[in-house]
This record gives C-alpha cells, structure tokens and sequence, in this order.
C-alpha cells in the first residue's frame, strides 16, 4: 500500500511541476506574432510524441505531405522545424547554414566526454579546429590512399573466406560479415589494430566490440532528458550511469592501446603495414604543441570514438542496403556485374584504381543512398533568432531534415519508391553536399568530413562482393520476397540481417 502511495505521489509532483514549466511560467516574446510554420495540432506537455511511431522519418514524411515541406512539431518542451523537401533543406543548410550550424543537446554523448567530439560537439572556435586537424590529418585524399594496401589485404581476406562457403553452399550472414569487416578497418587506421585484436591482446574489462554496440544502441535509443531539459538530473532513463560505466570501459580499452604506442613510439602494425594510425599521429601532434589549441588525450579519445561510430554504423548500413536492393533487382545486378566484367576482368579482383571509370557502380550505390540514407533524420539547431522565408524561428530551435522524405519527394523524383539506379545515367546530381535532393552525408558546416574515405568503402566492398560472387537467397525465397524492414536509430539497418548463398564467379 506504502508503496502505491509513494508512486502517486511523485507522480502528481512530476506532472505538477511539468505543467507549471509548460504553462505558469511567463512566456514574453515580442516576436511571438510574427508567422510560424504549419504543422499538426499538438498536445499539452508531449507536444506531439504521439503522432510517431517505430519509424519515425517515415511518420514525419507522412505529416510533411498534408502540412507541407517546411512544418512546425513540439517534442516535449522543444520546439522543432522539419524540412522535408531539396528547397528546405537548401534554406537551412546553406542559406542560414552558419546560424544552424549547432548540434542539439544529445544526452548520451554528453555523458561520455562532454560533447568535445565532431558529430555531436557544439558550433565553436574549438570545434572548428578539431575538424579541420582530423579532416586533414585522416580524411583527406592522400590520407585515406595511404591506407588502400591495409584495405585491400583485409577485403582479400573475406573474399576467400566467402569463396570457402560459396564451395560449401553455406549461406552467409552478410550483414554480420561486412559489419565487423569494416569496424576492422576503422579499428586499423584509428588503432593499429583490429578490434578483435584488441579484445583478445588488451584483455579488458569489456570488450571493444561490446562497448561499441551498447554506446550505440544508447545513442539510438529515447531518452526523455533531450526533450524535457528540467528532468535531466533525474536520469529517468539511467543513461548517465550505463554511459559513466561505458567510458571507464573505452577508457580502459584506449589507456592499454595509448600505453602500447607510447612503449614501441609506433606501432608494430603500422611499421608493417607502412602507414601511422590515427592515434600515434595525434599522439605526436599533442606532444609537440602543433595542433595550436587546446588538444590532449581527452579530445583524441572523443575523436576517435566518434570516427569509430560514424565509419562503422553507416558504411556497413550502406552496404548492406545497395546489396539487399542489388539481390531484390536481378536485372541491375547483372548490369552492374557486366560494367565490372569490361572494366576489371574476371581474372581479378576490383581495385581501388577501378573506381572511378565503374560510372554504373557510382549510379547503383547514389540510388542505394538515395532511397536508404543511413541517418534518415539529421539535426541541427539554432544559435539566434533567424528568419526564415518569413518564418520566425526563435534561438536554439530545433532543426531536423528528413533526409529519407527528400530522397522521396515526387517533385525532385520520377517513380520516387522505385529502385533505379539509371535515373542518374548522365544526370549531373552529386552526393556531396550541393545538390540538395542527394545529401545522404548532409550539408553545409555539419555535413559529414568523411564523406570520401566513406564513399570509398562503401564502393569498393560492394564492387567486390558483386564481382566476385553470384547471391542467391536462402530455403528458394524470391528476391522480391526479400523483407526490407528498417530498425530505427542513430543509424537505420536492416531489422533482420541479409542473409545469402554465394557462387563464385571469377577465373582465378
């Protein structure tokens, strides 16, 4: 009975006081009259959390068609604008780039080093100059070649193990295969060392992989405090306690890794492989004063767990997305595998110098990106009050484009939910960042700096996996019967992991 009581109590105090921080606080905002975006009608303290569901961008695009491309929602206390077509997202995120160039409060990353990392760092001279390190110290062109020999000798090594199921008929879990596949390849350039590796040398605690998974599914999941600031100390959720465990364990994880290069000054795995990792290079960087600012173990450690997240999550989803559209659409499939046939040859695998003349290969994964960006909802907020084609959009107003809305809206479209990769066959649409009905790695100031080591995976691995082998889908489904459920996140993969048998096909 005590306990009832105490239950409704502390209920009544919460709603009590959500109502007073709602309603009974004085409001006073000369500009309140000034024209506001349409949208639907919202309810007392949710605003309109009831109006989405399990896929949110879905919902949102669904709201868009009837309030129009540039619409008003209220998510608990925070007011929201969605931008849902090319023209809105050009407003934001180049016309009024600069003001919208803040991230959101985001209560995981908060909790794990202080926001001091690019993806979720706030707007600042700080973080300006962080990226422009790590964009020219790993992600610029001749960085990213400087890896291709590591790269390749990493795809070598999970061809020959598909090749060894494709004799057995097994089918392969190739969602699985590619994701830890490519967090090898982040762990290599970041680490030196594989993330398997890692956990099987270092012996923590908790594993890499592990900890890599749960800050994910954390920084995925609802958490209440990114929409009802005032209940943020109450850790409702847990979040700050499982993400204060988290970063004692990456902490763990990356203090061995650091104690490792401080010992051999370079790494074993570098000086074989005859690049330095991004961490003995921001290493030396700290220890000699150059970066020019402030810039020490704690920022290398943000960096690096950010660069482990955004390489990992969406690479593998974009791979295993254009593989699952390839394996429904038999006829692209065969068209793809004939342009790699003339380009390449079936007496070899793909290389990275292939690139740039597979012009149908560039088509297949735009098209993948276009229909399956692999963060559907990106955010920005605002750092003053702005306006926007008229509309009064007050400071630090949150801003989400619907990236997965735009790669559907009928106007920049034809046949929007078809799969067609020849829709960009001698179409000038880029993916980088200026055309705004393709910004499937955003745009403006916010926009992915990874974009090119990115893009280069993501071609690269299913330029292989193509070649290389026919797909055939297991227990004789068909490939239209192929579910293409989505499970929403931080990054959107597949709900069921692509499953397929594998034949090979080259002569070698």
């Amino acid at each position: 009975m005590e306990y009832w009581i105490w239950f409704t109590a502390i209920s009544s105090i919460l709603f009590l006081y959500l109502l007073f921080q709602e309603f009974l606080i004085p409001k006073i905002n000369k500009k309140r009259d000034l024209r506001r975006p349409p949208g639907p009608r919202e309810l007392p303290i949710i605003g309109h959390f009831n109006l989405l569901g399990k896929n949110p961008h879905h919902d949102l695009h669904r709201l868009a068609q009837k309030h129009g491309p540039i619409m008003y929602m209220k998510f608990g206390s925070v007011p929201t604008i969605i931008a849902s077509s090319p023209t809105a997202a050009k407003l934001f995120l180049k016309t009024h780039d600069l003001v919208f160039a803040n991230r959101p409060h985001h209560e995981t990353t908060f909790h794990f080093y202080d926001e001091q990392d690019i993806a979720f760092g706030k707007y600042s001279k700080y973080w300006r100059d962080m990226r422009k390190l790590v964009t020219l110290e790993l992600l610029i062109h001749r960085k990213v070649a400087q890896f291709e020999s590591m790269r390749k000798s990493e795809l070598e090594s999970l061809m020959t193990s598909l090749k060894q199921a494709a004799d057995l008929r097994e089918t392969v879990d190739l969602s699985d295969r590619v994701g830890a596949l490519i967090q090898d390849m982040n762990c290599l350039m970041l680490l030196g060392r594989k993330s398997t590796d890692i956990d099987q040398v270092f012996g923590t605690s908790k594993g890499l992989k592990d900890v890599i998974k749960d800050v994910m599914d954390e920084a995925g999941a609802f958490n209440i405090g990114d929409y009802f600031p005032y209940l943020r100390r109450l850790d409702l959720h847990g979040t700050a306690r499982r993400m204060r465990n988290l970063r004692k364990a990456f902490d763990e994880i990356l203090d061995k890794i650091i104690d490792e290069h401080v010992q051999n000054k370079k790494n074993i795995n570098a000086k074989k492989a005859g690049f330095q990792d991004f961490l003995g290079r921001m290493m030396d960087i700290v220890n000699s004063g150059d970066a020019g600012f402030e810039f020490d173990l704690r920022h290398i450690k943000s960096v690096i767990l950010d660069l482990i997240f955004a390489g990992t999550g969406t690479s593998s989803v974009s791979v295993e997305w254009t593989l699952s559209e390839l394996i429904r659409h038999p006829l692209v499939m065969k068209k793809l595998q004939q342009e790699l046939k003339q380009v390449v040859g079936l007496d070899q695998t793909v290389e990275e110098s292939h690139l740039p003349n597979l012009e149908y290969l560039n088509c297949v994964v735009k098209e993948s990106l276009r229909l399956h960006p692999a963060g559907p909802l990106f955010p920005n907020e605002s750092m003053e009050d702005c306006l926007v084609d008229g509309i009064y959009i007050p400071k630090q107003t949150r801003l989400i484009v619907n990236l997965w809305a735009i790669g559907r809206d009928p106007e920049a479209w034809n046949d929007p939910e078809r799969f067609s990769p020849d829709r960009f066959i001698g179409s000038n649409v880029d993916l980088r960042g200026h055309d705004f009905e393709l910004i499937p790695f955003g745009a403006g100031r916010r926009g992915c700096p990874g974009l090119h080591l990115g893009l280069t995976i993501v071609q690269l691995m299913v330029a292989q996996l193509v070649h290389c082998f026919d797909w055939k889908l297991p227990d004789g489904m068909l490939p239209m019967d192929l579910d293409m459920t989505e499970k929403f996140g931080l990054v959107c993969p597949r709900a069921k992991h692509l499953l397929a048998i594998p034949t090979y096909r080259l002569h070698k």
